[in-house]
C-alpha cells in the first residue's frame, strides 16, 4: 500500500523528469561551477518515530552543544574554491523557539559555521489560520533579528528570511493537512521571506509537477499552492515576485538493485543515515541541471537533512560526510577547470540574483550581493546614522 501511494504521487512529476532528461543539455566546453547549500531542518527536540513528542530541555542543550563541537571538526579540512568550509543553514522551527538554544546556535553561526533561517510546523492537529501563521512568523523573525541573525535587502529595512515548511505542506499543498492556510505564500511575501527551500517533497503527496527549477511563483499568491506554476529565473531579467522558489534535485536512481534485480528509487537530495552523500549521487544531482536560464554552467544543488536526528549522527560528523567532502573537492580539481562553492541559503540566493543581473566571473564573489548579513547591515546602518564629517575649507 505504501509503495502504491508513492508511485501514485510520483505520477505528477515523472513526466517532467523524463522530458528534462531529454531537453536539458550540458554547457559546451565551459567550466562547471557546482554551488552547494544544505537546508538543515534543525530540530533539537526531535524524537525519532514520534513527530509529536519532544526531547526535554536538557537533552536539547546536550545535542546542540555536541553539534557545535563536532561539526566544525568534521568539515573544516575540506574547503571550496573560495576557501570556505561546508556550512549548514539552520532552519529552526518557530513553534519551538527557546532563547537559550537560539543564542547558542547564533554564536556558532557567528563563528562562521552557518546561518539561521525559519522553519515552521503548523496545522498539525487542525488547520491553522492565516492570522496565527502571520503572527508566528513575525514574532520569530523579530526574535532572530534581535539575536543578530537573518539579513536585510541592501542592508536596510525589515529583516528578510528564507523558509522551509514543516511536513513539506507549503501553501496548504497537502490536502489541508499540516497547514490549512491557502494564502501562506502571500503571508511569506508580506513578512519578508525572500526564498522558499521546502521542495522537493517527494514521495510526500505535496510534491508538485514543476521540478528541478529556480522560479517565481505564479500569481495570485493568496491562492492555494501558487508555486505549482511559475516563471523560471533567467539571465537579463531581475525577479519581481518573492519568495523565490529554490528547488533541490529530484529524479530517479536507476542504479539500485534488490535481489539482484533493478530497483529504481527516488533521488530527492536528502542526506540521512540511509542516504549518505557520495560522488555517485553528485552525478545524479548534476543531471538535474538546476540553474538560471542562460547560465548553464552554474549549477545550484540544494540538499536537505534533519541534522538533529540522533540516527543521522554518523552521516553528519563521521566518515560518510568526511569522505564525501574529500572526494568532492578532489574531484572538482580534476574537472575541466570546474569549481565547488559551499554556500548558505542566503548566499545561494544572492548568487542567483547576481546571475539574473548578468554578473559574471567567480560565483563566490556574489555571496552578499543583495541580501546583506546582519553584521554588515548593522555597520551600514551605523554609517548612515553617523556620517563622516568633512572639514570646511
Amino acid at each position: 500500500m505504501e509503495l502504491g501511494r508513492k508511485l501514485l504521487h510520483s505520477l505528477r512529476w515523472i513526466p517532467a523528469y523524463l522530458w528534462q532528461r531529454i531537453a536539458r543539455r550540458d554547457a559546451d566546453g565551459e567550466p562547471t561551477h557546482l554551488i552547494f547549500s544544505i537546508a538543515n531542518h534543525f530540530e533539537p527536540s526531535i524524537i525519532p518515530h514520534n513527530g509529536r513528542a519532544r526531547a526535554n530541555k536538557g537533552e536539547q542543550e546536550r545535542r546542540l552543544e555536541h553539534w557545535c563541537e563536532k561539526i566544525p571538526k568534521a568539515v573544516d579540512k575540506w574547503r571550496d574554491a573560495d576557501g570556505r568550509p561546508f556550512r549548514h543553514t539552520y532552519f529552526y522551527p518557530a513553534e519551538q523557539y527557546d532563547r537559550d538554544l537560539i543564542e547558542r546556535l547564533a554564536d556558532h553561526c557567528k563563528e562562521g559555521w552557518g546561518e539561521i533561517e525559519i522553519h515552521l510546523h503548523h496545522g498539525v492537529d487542525e488547520p491553522d489560520t492565516a492570522e496565527n501563521t502571520k503572527r508566528q512568523l513575525l514574532e520569530f523573525r523579530d526574535k532572530l533579528a534581535r539575536n543578530g541573525c537573518l539579513s536585510f535587502w541592501e542592508g536596510t529595512g525589515e529583516p528578510r528570511y528564507a523558509f522551509v515548511h514543516g511536513n513539506f505542506a507549503l501553501a496548504n499543498s497537502c490536502g489541508n493537512r499540516y497547514c490549512g492556510v491557502d494564502s501562506e505564500m502571500q503571508i511569506l511575501a508580506d513578512t519578508g521571506c525572500y526564498a522558499d527551500f521546502t521542495l522537493p517533497s517527494a514521495p510526500a503527496p505535496s510534491q508538485i509537477a514543476k521540478i528541478n527549477a529556480l522560479y517565481e511563483c505564479a500569481l495570485p499568491l493568496d491562492k492555494r499552492s501558487p508555486h505549482r506554476r511559475g516563471k523560471d529565473l533567467e539571465v537579463g531579467r531581475a525577479p519581481r515576485i518573492f519568495p523565490l522558489m529554490i528547488q533541490g534535485p529530484l529524479g530517479i536512481d536507476f542504479s539500485r538493485r534488490k535481489r539482484n534485480l533493478p530497483f529504481p528509487c527516488i533521488e530527492n537530495a536528502e542526506i540521512a543515515r540511509m542516504h549518505p552523500p557520495s560522488l555517485k549521487r553528485v552525478t545524479l544531482w548534476e543531471e538535474a541541471k538546476i540553474g538560471v536560464r542562460g547560465r548553464p554552467n552554474w549549477l545550484f544543488i540544494k540538499l536537505h537533512c534533519h541534522g538533529m536526528d540522533p540516527r543521522d549522527s554518523e552521516v553528519m560528523f563521521g566518515p560518510p560526510m568526511q569522505n564525501f567532502l574529500r572526494d568532492l573537492v578532489h574531484d572538482a580539481n580534476g574537472r575541466r577547470g570546474g569549481q565547488v562553492h559551499f554556500t548558505t541559503a542566503r548566499e545561494m540566493v544572492n548568487i542567483m540574483l547576481a546571475t539574473c543581473d548578468g554578473r559574471e566571473g567567480n560565483p563566490g564573489n556574489f555571496r552578499d550581493y543583495r541580501l546583506k548579513p546582519f553584521q554588515t547591515s548593522q555597520k551600514m546602518a551605523q554609517a548612515v546614522r553617523s556620517p563622516v564629517s568633512v572639514p570646511s575649507e
